[in-house]
């Protein structure tokens, strides 16, 4: 205990003995009225403001920097930005799971909340799938960690990603762009946007990716970790009059790829990383679709109305082969269904020394799905079916007010009320998938589970921030906050082996302090440093053990735990053509209690009974995907040619300490440290009409997991596999505008 404390304060007061150093020697030279770095503006409060005087940690990362890295979607974040975690979820080419400071969710099965909110223009995703979002069409992403419970409540405890997309243009505008690369990659994007009318404008996006597969299925022969995505984006804006502005958009994403079965990481082992023998099926689609209306209308100098109105829903088909074998050793055929509609009203206030944001939240949800549990040894297919259904209202409110030239405060609280009501059906049948999959010859056996509860859940989070201006080019601030994730249901549940998930679990909570600086410093060095201490209450957890002859699933509020870190990142222009990027990222998280359930009691003295029960397991458990450093570091070097045109070249360097992939070690399947390096070079006509561009990622060809399955055992075929990131590859990118 007492080295988390000394790590974490010595790390903190290098960081700010240094900046505090160059405060005092740039408090004593004049100001210049110029910056060789320009603001960054960003909507992290849901007002519009100087990323300097936002007293949240946030990254904001532009479109063009994302341009320059050649960023393909948005799990490339993780390499740049403080304590984050994108990845796609296990056996999904296009299901996101997020994780920012130790809080997150990697389960990403219906039912279940995500620990971190994704935002499309201030549209909440309710779920995961189709959720690894492709990067086009879009002005900027600010990623903001920590618990945002009062302006952005559902399920933002961990933090927030918006994904924020162009708003239309002055001046017609047509681009296109296409890359060829490694293993076939061939990808299409075109745009066009502009002015119909005075005071109308259209925009529509459109993209085609698709990618030959990294590995083989040795089995079938189809191509494994391949790329097969269409996506487009639509938005009409009408501003009638100064006061009013309307937007509808769209959105639309097709992921077509193969299915992803992992890796088999115990004997047979395929020898590439990317290739599987499994036999459960190739097939696989997700489909994902939105349609938001958004309305504002400023009332006068110091009051605007907003509204957002916004439906999704989505669907999923797909397998995953947990053994990773010819044969139905260990199979899940599965489909989730969902659709989300939800309606917020805003009223902005922007007065002199005063600004701030209150309004209601509706949303009714629902998710959906089934799965088989196919255990081939036994001849036997476990049905696992069900959907939850989730309304939720909250009203909220967040203000600042000027103290003085220098010192400000803001105050904040979001009262949340949510009523889940969850249906959950388990059946075990003889045969090879159960007749919702197929098999209308399955043998029908006893009934697992079958119930449908309703549960309510209310919870304030209030937060409280104060900063001091030093200078105009440096502010300190010190947050606290609350963030709370409503309790649910275990679509899993397996009543016979434990009658306690009819009851469900309880909602979770994290406050977290938090101390900051961010600023400029001699007109060429912007950076933004933050100690926080984060307190998690009732963290839910899954487990997921065999059982007989099938998998069965716990969903339980383990206990609690700290997490404590500290965050850098800056940016320093060495010479007008030179920028130098970088982040640093120390967490420290531990479990002070972690109840796990012990599902036999048989010889285990501190659990005598014969049903199971709850033991104290905190000392043999850590957090996942959570390494305790994480740092990047990049360059961009600018060369201006005598007819105007201009190179950028971006070599980058990224490292990522080790981490597991579960609660539980699991030697298989955990990740050692490793360094990931990528390099961009953009060339830039000077009308700036035509770019052309090689991207090369993961230039070393590391080999890395980014999640896994674990049933051990002669039953299940001892299915441990491993879901890996892509290797080397290289993009080039010829892009026009009109």
């Amino acid at each position: 205990m007492m080295n988390r404390y000394v790590k974490t304060a010595l790390l903190a007061g290098a960081a700010w003995s240094a900046l505090s150093t160059f405060a005092v020697a740039q408090d004593a030279s004049p100001q210049q009225e110029a910056t060789a770095i320009d603001d960054v503006v960003v909507t992290a409060r849901r007002r519009t403001e100087n990323l300097q005087d936002v007293p949240i940690a946030v990254t904001a990362v532009s479109a063009e920097t994302l341009e320059n890295r050649g960023s393909a979607d948005i799990t490339e974040l993780a390499r740049s930005t403080p304590g984050l975690t994108l990845n796609s979820a296990r056996g999904s080419n296009s299901t996101l799971i997020s994780f920012i400071r130790g809080v997150g969710q990697q389960d990403p099965l219906w039912g279940f909340d995500p620990g971190v909110g994704l935002y499309i223009d201030d549209v909440y995703v309710a779920r995961p799938q189709a959720a690894v979002l492709d990067i086009f069409d879009v002005e900027r992403i600010e990623i903001l960690r920590g618990p945002q419970g009062t302006l952005y409540g559902r399920n933002t405890i961990g933090g927030a990603i918006k994904y924020v997309t162009r708003r239309i243009g002055d001046d017609p505008l047509i681009s296109l762009r296409g890359s060829y690369g490694s293993y076939d990659q061939f990808d299409a994007v075109a745009s066009i946007s502009g002015p119909l009318t005075e005071n109308f404008g259209v925009s529509a996006s459109v993209a085609r990716y698709l990618r030959d597969g990294f590995g083989t299925n040795r089995n079938t022969g189809t191509e494994h970790y391949n790329k097969d995505v269409l996506a487009g984006r639509a938005s009409f804006e009408w501003t009638p009059s100064d006061s009013l502005f309307f937007r509808l958009a769209g959105d639309y994403v097709k992921d077509s790829s193969n299915a992803r079965h992992g890796h088999r990481e115990f004997a047979p082992i395929p020898a590439n990383e990317y290739d599987t023998f499994a036999g459960a099926g190739d097939k696989n689609e997700v489909v994902a679709r939105g349609l938001s209306f958004t309305g504002e209308w400023e009332a006068n100098d110091w009051l605007t109305l907003k509204s957002i109105t916004a439906y999704r829903d989505g669907q999923t088909r797909g397998n995953i082969d947990f053994d990773n074998q010819p044969g139905p050793i260990l199979d899940i055929p599965a489909q989730y269904d969902d659709d989300q509609f939800s309606q917020e009203f805003q009223a902005l206030f922007e007065g002199d020394r005063w600004s701030g944001v209150a309004g209601v939240y509706y949303l009714d949800a629902t998710a959906s799905g089934a799965f088989d549990t196919v255990v081939g040894a036994f001849n036997l297919t476990t049905l696992t079916s069900g959907s939850v259904d989730t309304k939720s209202w909250s009203v909220f409110g967040d203000f600042s007010y000027d103290l003085t030239e220098q010192l400000s405060v803001s105050v904040g609280g979001r009262f949340t009320h949510d009523e889940k009501t969850g249906t959950v059906f388990r059946r075990q049948y003889l045969g090879i998938r159960s007749p919702f999959f197929g098999n209308a010859a399955a043998v029908p056996l006893g009934i697992r589970t079958n119930y449908t509860d309703t549960r309510e859940f209310e919870e304030f989070t209030p937060r409280a921030s104060v900063s001091y201006e030093f200078t105009p080019d440096l502010t300190a601030y010190a947050s606290w906050g609350r963030g709370f994730k409503s309790g649910g249901f275990d679509m899993r549940g397996d009543a016979v082996l434990y009658p306690a998930t009819v009851d469900g679990y309880d909602p979770e909570t994290v406050e977290t302090f938090e101390v900051g600086l961010k600023g400029r410093l001699f007109d060429s060095f912007t950076f933004a440093t933050a100690v926080f201490d984060s307190s998690y209450q009732d963290q839910q957890i899954t487990t997921q053990y065999p059982a007989g002859a099938t998998v069965a699933s716990v969903v339980d509020n383990v206990g609690s735990s700290s997490i404590r870190g500290w965050e850098f990142e800056g940016s320093f222009r060495v010479t007008t053509n030179l920028v130098i990027n970088g982040m640093l990222s120390y967490i420290d998280a531990q479990f002070d209690e972690f109840l796990a359930y012990i599902p036999t009691a048989s010889g285990n003295t501190t659990c005598p009974t014969l049903v199971g029960c709850f033991v104290d397991v905190a000392s043999q458990r850590n957090f996942q995907n959570t390494p305790e450093w994480t740092g990047s570091i990049s360059a961009t070097y600018r060369h201006d040619f005598s007819d105007g045109s201009e190179l950028a070249f971006t070599p980058s360097a990224a490292y990522r300490g080790a981490y597991q992939q579960f609660e539980t070690p699991a030697p298989l399947l955990d990740q050692e440290s490793y360094w990931m390096y990528d390099a961009s070079a953009v060339w830039t006509s000077a009308s700036d009409r035509w770019t052309v561009a090689l991207h090369g990622k993961n230039l070393t060809d590391e080999r890395y997991k980014t999640g896994g399955y674990s049933f051990p055992g002669a039953a299940t075929g001892n299915s441990i596999i491993a879901f890996y990131g892509a290797p080397r590859t290289y993009t080039f990118t010829v892009g026009v505008k009109f």
